[in-house]
């Protein structure tokens, strides 16, 4: 049975009174209170709908410990904030579409989500609907035999006001984020059941669109590729009066649906028209429902609290994170960027206020000869963001969970990557608080000159006077140790840099190093970054790269207490369900790690996982920070999901003989 709701209403514009028409028609649904950027318009909302608490602040309806779900009806560029802030406040939330303007900030509300465990869903109300099951039902049974072209169109011919929502970038204005969405949410949705999922993502996307004055598509059309190579064409506008229709063609007929966005806002009967191939004369299947639309949503969100999401069709956190990806795909081939999302403008987090580490976050600290920092444990790769808008949710997140080590490279993205994360830490203020390790003069410009080209390049791209520690990148044997610590030391005397090291270094050139600093009284390497991971290194991730968890290289590390930055700590994914010996879908994966050797630490950490309850990639992250030496560790997350579900391994304590276990080295099992 669905739980009894009492909502509030953040924002007091027309979609506001749209949810509380329908909200009053729910099953489930009481509006307890409205809250608005004044108290004269809460008041007026207040009186309108019969609402007995109205809040001249969003925050004060936050404060109301008897709200518990809000709808969320501002502008789209203060959706996430809102979204964050409810979550916090331990609210249930329905926010408008779309979540957020881009795919990395809606990222930050599914997290906030799960962290304060509240129910969240995107609030396509056309997902709710009967008549978005019954197209499903006809797709799934091969009504129109295979889909392949999906046309889905939603525009209309608003009246011009440069400063209203619709046209304005600041308000996140254009037809592809406010009605585009549904075009793309609905062929992903189609293009899904086609393929029997829930949802499809495209593998291309391509668009044109109209860029008008005030720099917002004011119309816009793409082009989408699927899975099963179905094509679906998308046209979307706020200055263009379109059809509005959904049409799905198949191998053996096409669907109609006339009214696919707006199904009956007050209950009634709408139709599907089913075009089958042989047949005169097309079938009309009639949808019915008593129930108003907007009703519909809010009784789907009562009824699946305690699931924290609603099932599909509805819009599950996964569907919300694909639909907004491609959304920015679409933006991004257009040309279409916000001034939100301009490097100079991510001042503060996507809850609006300075950057803070969570007072309840568990990293774990060490040092580093040379630095006068203390160092998060794990680091973080910086390879993995492709825009400062995901470059900021995703560092912002790590700072927040106790982390403040970086880890980029003069090649990594051409140069992209050390440039987000300058204007990242630019932009929050926290040189001196970060740890920054830059690499350079890798293979073929590993020297002494290039080395020196390359760190003032990179000091340049960082906006900053020095990185905390440098990698050599490679190894060069051509070239005599002591030019490489003489350079380096160069570098330290300047300011440049505060200590230094070699990645992918073997054992013997790294003593030679420190050994001619000894004798020249200078300064040696810090520490190496090799890989180090339980899974053992089957074939170079990278030509050159060298790895330091064989037992010769433990043994040296465990004698010298050398402290070792380890990249690819997680196998780059071989601890997860990707990895399987009948699965070589990704061919890196495969070459690297596949063997039968990696596959039995795999089991082994199956089985350690299920015995400590944490996931295998957590005992995977354990076995290398539990080393007895001083080692750190590089993730590369791609999405905030795998930084939380990396965290875990901070948890995890590893004894000796669980670490020989794990690593196939002979040694009784645990608890035997």
């Amino acid at each position: 049975m669905a739980e009894e709701l009492r909502w509030g209403i953040i924002s007091t514009g027309g979609i506001a009174h749209t949810f509380a028409r329908g909200l009053a028609h729910s099953s489930t649904g009481q509006l307890l209170a409205v809250g608005s950027r004044c108290q004269e318009t809460a008041a007026k909302f207040g009186r309108e709908f019969g609402v007995p608490r109205c809040y001249g602040s969003y925050e004060a309806l936050l404060a109301d410990r008897e709200v518990e779900a809000v709808y969320i009806a501002t502008p789209h560029p203060m959706h996430a904030e809102w979204a964050i802030k409810a979550a916090e406040a331990r609210k249930h939330i329905l926010c408008e579409k779309p979540l957020s303007i881009n795919h990395a900030e809606a990222m930050a509300v599914v997290e906030a989500a799960q962290r304060n465990d509240v129910f969240l869903m995107e609030a396509f109300m056309y997902r709710c609907h009967p008549q978005t099951a019954e197209l499903l039902r006809l797709i799934r049974s091969k009504a129109i035999g295979e889909v392949r072209v999906i046309q889905a169109t939603f525009g209309f011919h608003s009246g011009w006001s440069e400063t209203g929502r619709l046209l304005n970038n600041a308000l996140g204005g254009g037809g592809i984020l406010d009605v585009g969405c549904y075009c793309t949410s609905m062929s992903r949705l189609i293009a899904g059941a086609a393929t029997g999922k829930d949802f499809a993502e495209p593998i291309d996307v391509k668009g044109c669109a109209r860029i008008g004055k005030t720099d917002v598509d004011e119309w816009a059309i793409a082009s989408l590729r699927f899975p099963g190579d179905i094509v679906a064409q998308l046209a979307t506008g706020v200055q263009v009066s379109l059809e509005n229709v959904v049409r799905v063609f198949g191998s053996e007929g096409y669907i109609l649906v006339p009214q696919p966005w707006i199904p009956s806002t007050e209950g009634g009967t709408t139709k599907i028209v089913l075009h089958r191939k042989g047949e005169k004369e097309p079938q009309e299947i009639p949808v019915a429902t008593d129930r108003w639309l907007y009703s519909i949503e809010a009784d789907t969100v009562a009824a699946n609290i305690g699931k924290r999401q609603a099932p599909p069709p509805a819009m599950t956190w996964a569907d919300t994170l694909g639909n907004l990806k491609t959304l920015d795909r679409w933006r991004e081939s257009v040309g279409l960027v916000y001034e939100a999302e301009k490097p100079e403008a991510f001042r503060l987090t996507v809850a609006k206020r300075p950057l803070r580490t969570r007072s309840d976050h568990f990293m774990k600290y060490g040092v580093i000869p040379g630095i006068g920092k203390k160092i998060s444990r794990l680091f973080m790769g910086v390879d993995n963001q492709p825009t400062i808008a995901h470059a900021t949710v995703m560092f912002d997140d790590f700072v927040e969970n106790g982390g403040n080590a970086f880890d980029t490279a003069y090649i990594y993205g051409g140069g992209r990557s050390e440039k987000l994360l300058g204007q990242w830490v630019n932009n929050r203020d926290i040189r001196e608080s970060v740890v920054i390790l830059g690499k350079g003069a890798h293979t073929p410009y590993c020297n002494p000159v290039d080395l020196t080209r390359q760190l003032l390049d990179s000091l340049d791209r960082l906006q900053t006077g020095y990185v905390d520690i440098y990698m050599l990148h490679r190894d060069n044997p051509d070239v005599p140790v002591g030019e490489f610590v003489d350079v380096l030391n160069e570098h330290v005397k300047a300011g440049r840099i505060r200590a230094f090291g070699g990645s992918n270094w073997g054992i013997a050139r790294v003593e030679a190093a420190n050994a001619y600093a000894r004798s020249n009284g200078l300064q040696g390497f810090a520490a190496i970054s090799n890989n180090f991971s339980l899974a053992r290194m089957v074939a170079p991730v990278w030509e050159g790269c060298i790895a330091a968890s064989d037992p010769d290289f433990r043994a040296w590390l465990t004698k010298t207490q050398m402290p070792v930055i380890g990249w690819s700590s997680q196998a780059r994914g071989f601890f997860t369900d990707r990895a399987r010996p009948d699965d070589v879908s990704d061919p890196e994966l495969a070459r690297c790690w596949y063997s039968e050797d990696n596959f039995g630490r795999q089991e082994r950490a199956k089985k350690m996982a299920r015995k400590k309850h944490v996931l295998p990639i957590n005992i995977a992250l354990a076995y290398v920070l539990c080393q007895p030496f001083p080692i750190f560790a590089i993730i590369g997350p791609r999405t905030l999901e795998e930084t939380r579900t990396s965290l875990p391994a901070l948890h995890v304590e590893l004894t000796p003989e669980e670490l020989k276990w794990l690593n196939l080295e002979e040694a009784p099992a645990p608890g035997r």
